[in-house]
């Protein structure tokens, strides 16, 4: 059992593999965080200390006890109001204005597997998947939280959740609902973020937490490209390969939030969850409200054993069964190569191209529908432009198919561009605040995905499409920030609802399209990697990692990424130079090389390349197949650490079986008469014989990890090298 609950002491131990995490339930019914680290066979209750502290009071039951102070008691989700003024978990108005929440310990239970979630993405259970649930109570209020822990012990991970219900008689309005509370009693730690911009995404920062309150979030109605709900705490000297780290993935894709609080004792909390900035919800007497999951793991071995531990989760439980063995197939985009102008002889003109360098699928991105001929117009208009094309889309798609490539398509469900049928038709459907001109971003709107007729309109107007050609897959993209964020069908005060609803709208719309397609796969985007989340990773196996498709800036988008997501999850192709963001220019070489470690493709023109560059796709893609079992479900390793000033990037991979390893580096920063490239390989076994392909040289995997390995003759702008061992039999 990887859950027990000792009934004396009243202190209940989740154990993965790896971890213990213990909580328990004290004589006053508060519920207390006691450890989170490494296994001991131990009740770790003996790290509390109570002591009187000033100006920390103390619950009424405990007015005796002036050492007793919820201000200062490790806590699994705190209330508010109460006494406790650090952050709290949740917090409620009740009908009489009162702002107090105060939780006691109510019962517990104990279940094999897990019940999903309704309409939120969730971590499918796996064989020894078991479930906690406990109750805790604000009889006052009429506030029952169910805290729920999915334990994962073979990939040591605890999922966490929480639901909200109404007990009362009177409605309460939640104005905080966190998806996890946790509390460190000891140590000082460094925090991990990811922060960025549209083409940077996932940029890796270390601080050292300071006294008091650090957050970073989303308040964009998206995930967003600036800052990931993904967040690491760790030891301050805690390296890739050594040290313990702490991390909590949210599950989600809207606004978001995760604030860590150094107090007065240097106790740590983290707080993670929906951003309550313009977030309410009225909870009804009998209604239940739940919260995304909180996805925590916790490594002993630095930030590469973190790493791992998250790629494993959301390769075997996130992603869907259907492509969690199916290799992708290797991609060219139209978007780079022809922007709005094109027709179907320019296209079928790609794909013949496309299919002589051994290119498996052609997508038709932006411009096929209404009349969609520039960014200002036809979102919405979810109808083939024929006379565009020149033909049907099923005359297209069956030309494209019976050259022996896979077809697929771009669509923005969830946009709605003023100049469109839709908007003339529907004009309430988009999100607009009453008597106020909506802020726009490339001249469109955003739908009102809390709409039910909205999402229905969705489904219909895409199926029509998907019904009417030959149709493998979709880019779903997202290519604006959420603003005006009101919805004409909901009273004013449920407007605080509208963020949350629409998320929950483009779940069940991705949900209905999947039920009905279940062999359709869908590479999520927003404006590339906006939406790169664990919510989206439930529905879509990949995501579009960037629209910044410069090889040298992907090494740091795709390093960072790396942090929590597998690279079989991003999306990464092989552009043109001068690079269309950056002007830059790359080897072709190097530009393979690095969109390799991802979904492999290509976003520009083939019929611009010139002979040489059209026998490197061919290697490139040949190179693909082989190195895609290992790249996909390869152990990850960071070789080059974080803030550590390097001249080049390099990164490698494993097999599970440890007989085989692909290591790869590019030049970042070439020097006249510089130091050789030098880097400590990970992962192998150390009593092994490993033979570098291509040479005669045999190596101890003991060798490679402690002495190293020196990649020599690396010359040239941007040069890249692939080093690839194989056990010697």
């Amino acid at each position: 059992m990887s859950i027990q609950y000792h009934e004396q002491s009243r202190v209940f131990s989740l154990e993965t593999a790896h971890s213990l995490y213990q909580i328990k339930a004290d004589a006053t019914g508060v519920l207390l965080h006691l450890y989170y680290g490494k296994k001991t066979e131990q009740d770790m209750s003996y790290r509390l200390f109570l002591t009187d502290r000033g100006f920390s009071g103390n619950p009424y039951e405990q007015r005796l006890n002036r050492g007793y102070s919820l201000d200062t008691l490790p806590q699994e989700y705190a209330g508010s109001g109460v006494g406790d003024y650090r952050l709290p978990a949740v917090q409620t108005v009740s009908e009489n204005g009162s702002r107090s929440v105060d939780l006691r310990f109510v019962d517990y239970q104990v279940e094999k597997g897990r019940q999903p979630l309704n309409g939120l993405p969730f971590v499918r259970e796996s064989a020894d998947t078991e479930t906690l649930k406990i109750t805790l109570r604000d009889s006052v209020i009429g506030l029952d939280v169910e805290l729920l822990y999915h334990v994962f012990p073979a990939l040591d991970v605890i999922v966490r959740s929480a639901r909200l219900i109404n007990t009362g008689k009177q409605a309460l309005t939640i104005e905080k609902a966190a998806s996890a509370c946790l509390d460190f009693l000891y140590g000082d730690y460094d925090v991990l973020h990811f922060h960025g911009r549209h083409c940077m995404e996932r940029i890796p920062e270390r601080l050292r937490l300071p006294r008091g309150v650090a957050a970073f979030g989303s308040r964009r109605g998206m995930s967003s490209h600036h800052s990931n709900p993904f967040v690491v705490l760790c030891d301050r000297n805690a390296t890739e390969n050594a040290g313990d780290c702490y991390g909590c993935m949210l599950m989600y894709s809207g606004n978001h939030l995760e604030e860590m609080e150094v107090d007065q004792t240097g106790s740590t909390r983290l707080v993670v969850g929906i951003h309550p900035d313009g977030f309410s919800w009225t909870l009804n007497p009998g209604e239940a409200f739940e919260t995304p999951e909180a996805l925590l793991s916790f490594s002993g071995s630095g930030l590469n054993g973190l790493s791992h531990q998250y790629h494993d989760l959301i390769r075997r439980q996130v992603i869907a069964p259907r492509w969690q063995n199916v290799q992708r197939p290797v991609l060219i985009n139209s978007w780079e190569a022809a922007y709005f102008d094109f027709d179907a002889e320019k296209i079928l003109r790609f794909a013949h191209s496309a299919k002589d360098l051994g290119i498996e699928m052609l997508v038709l991105d932006d411009g096929w529908f209404g009349n969609r001929n520039d960014d200002n117009r036809g979102l919405g208009d979810w109808a083939v432009n024929e006379k565009k094309l020149g033909c049907t889309m099923k005359a297209l798609s069956d030309q494209i198919h019976e050259m022996g490539l896979q077809f697929g398509l771009w669509f923005e469900p969830e946009m709605i561009s003023e100049d469109s049928d839709l908007f003339r038709t529907h004009p309430d459907w988009a999100l607009t605040d009453p008597d106020r001109k909506p802020m726009l971003a490339r001249n469109q709107m955003v739908l009102n995905m809390s709409r039910q007729d909205v999402v229905d309109y969705l489904f219909e107007s895409m199926c029509a499409v998907l019904d009417s050609a030959k149709i493998e897959y979709i880019k779903w993209d997202f290519n604006r920030s959420v603003a005006n964020c009101y919805s004409k069908a909901l009273p004013a005060s449920r407007q605080g609802e509208v963020a949350h609803r629409f998320m929950l709208g483009t779940y069940q719309l991705l949900e209905k399209l999947l039920k009905h397609y279940p062999d359709l796969m869908i590479e999520g985007c927003s404006g590339g990697g906006g939406r790169f989340d664990a919510g989206m990773l439930f529905y879509c196996p990949q995501i579009w990692c960037s629209d910044d498709t410069d090889a040298i800036e992907r090494l740091e988008i795709q390093c960072g990424t790396s942090y929590g997501y597998p690279v079989s999850a991003m999306g990464a192709h092989v552009s043109a130079v001068p690079n269309h963001q950056t002007g830059r220019v790359t080897p072709f070489g190097t530009r393979g090389v690095v969109a390799q470690s991802g979904t492999f493709g290509y976003e520009l023109n083939p019929e611009k390349l010139s002979d040489e560059e059209k026998e490197q796709i061919r290697v490139q893609v040949s190179d693909y197949h082989r190195y895609a079992d290992l790249i996909a479900h390869g152990t990850y390793y960071r070789l080059t650490e974080l803030n550590v000033e390097k001249d080049f990037s390099a990164w490698m991979f494993v097999s599970p079986d440890q007989k085989e390893a692909l290591v790869n580096l590019v030049m970042t920063h070439v020097r006249a008469n510089s130091p050789v490239p030098f880097v400590r390989l990970q992962g192998l076994l150390a009593s092994g014989r490993y033979c570098l392909e291509g040479t005669e040289a045999v190596f101890s995997g003991a060798a490679l990890m402690y002495g190293g390995f020196v990649f020599k003759h690396v010359h040239g702008d941007y040069a890249a090298v692939q080093a690839h061992f194989v056990l010697d039999r």
